[in-house]
């Protein structure tokens, strides 16, 4: 499908977790839970919790130096950061800009984006358009988060669910190797945010001793109402990106689905009539990771998976707001 403007492609690839691997076992000497309670309700069997001096902007930077290093690129010609995650540092500044000054880049345009466990999406989305429209040349697009920091440790069907990690792709207009990014599908529905949300702390409900009893500065989700919805939309958003480039799910060779629960992704494969093995999934190791998560396994299946030319990579998402995302990817040798 032409459009006129260059093609933007995923020329770099790099991904990051922390050192510390917290297994199912490790969780049950901290809440009511087991290793086959977690494993047969979310097929999750370890995760990597950042370390308590150890920030988002820090996983995001390591993670990005390794993608500029396999797309053999320098700081200098960096000139756009754009960062998906819903654990910044801090409010503000952006992460994107505190990530920026630890890479040593020069003074480029860089922001924070968030749609939650669809963000990266969202960010491959918007900068593929920057890319196109403006005097962009090389840009980084960074999904990362440490949810540990946001865990209630006092709700067992949330705090085993999440980890931490950054994963990121270096985009450029470029026709040589790489994944082309063929098009984005986007959506989202605002109407009941407790769904899944971190309440407090926002102009909602500012930081005080009500919120800290309440617990409001953790993350909320039902879970029960999130599995109902997340299978359907995240058909959707796959059949109508599929659909508007001609091709049908058979014609994907991978598809790299946002790791949240084994089951969702079992769904999502019977509703595509797909099998399992066109599926690539490293939650087991990892867990949630958010924005970071498909980042991380576009990196890891690359790499294992070694695509072909032609293959077609659709990546799917689904995520607090509610958002739900698509993006497909062409593969060049």
């Amino acid at each position: 499908m032409s459009t006129g403007y260059p093609m933007t492609r995923i020329v770099g690839l790099g991904s990051f977790a922390p050192e510390r691997v917290v297994t199912n076992h490790d969780l049950s000497k901290r809440v009511e839970t087991s290793d086959e309670w977690i494993v047969s309700r979310t097929g999750i069997r370890e995760r990597r919790f950042a370390g308590d001096a150890e920030t988002t902007s820090d996983l995001a930077t390591e993670a990005a130096r390794r993608a500029m290093a396999d797309a053999g690129v320098n700081p200098e010609d960096i000139d756009l950061v754009v960062i998906a995650t819903i654990t910044p540092d801090m409010a503000f500044p952006s992460t994107a800009c505190l990530t920026q000054a630890k890479l040593g880049l020069g003074k480029v345009c860089s922001f924070d984006l968030e749609a939650a466990c669809s963000g990266f999406l969202y960010g491959l989305d918007v900068a593929d358009a920057l890319l196109k429209t403006r005097d962009h040349r090389l840009a980084l697009v960074i999904g990362a988060e440490k949810l540990s920091s946001i865990m209630d440790w006092e709700d067992r069907a949330t705090c085993v669910l999440f980890g931490d990690g950054a994963g990121a792709a270096v985009l450029a207009k470029d026709e040589g190797q790489g994944g082309e990014l063929l098009g984005f599908f986007s959506e989202a529905d605002g109407s009941n945010p407790s769904l899944l949300c971190q309440p407090g702390g926002g102009s909602a409900h500012p930081a005080s001793e009500e919120t800290l009893r309440q617990r409001q500065h953790y993350l909320k989700m039902n879970g029960r109402e999130i599995f109902k919805v997340a299978v359907r939309l995240m058909e959707r958003a796959t059949r109508e990106l599929l659909e508007k480039h001609g091709l049908t799910p058979a014609d994907v060779s991978c598809v790299i689905p946002h790791q949240a629960n084994a089951r969702i992704v079992e769904s999502l494969a019977q509703r595509l009539e797909l099998p399992m093995d066109r599926f690539f999934c490293n939650l087991d190791r990892y867990g949630n990771t958010s924005a970071a998560s498909i980042p991380i396994a576009l990196n890891e299946a690359r790499d294992a998976w070694g695509f072909e030319n032609g293959d077609h990579v659709l990546m799917v998402a689904f995520g607090a707001g509610l958002t739900w995302a698509s993006g497909l990817l062409r593969w060049k040798k």
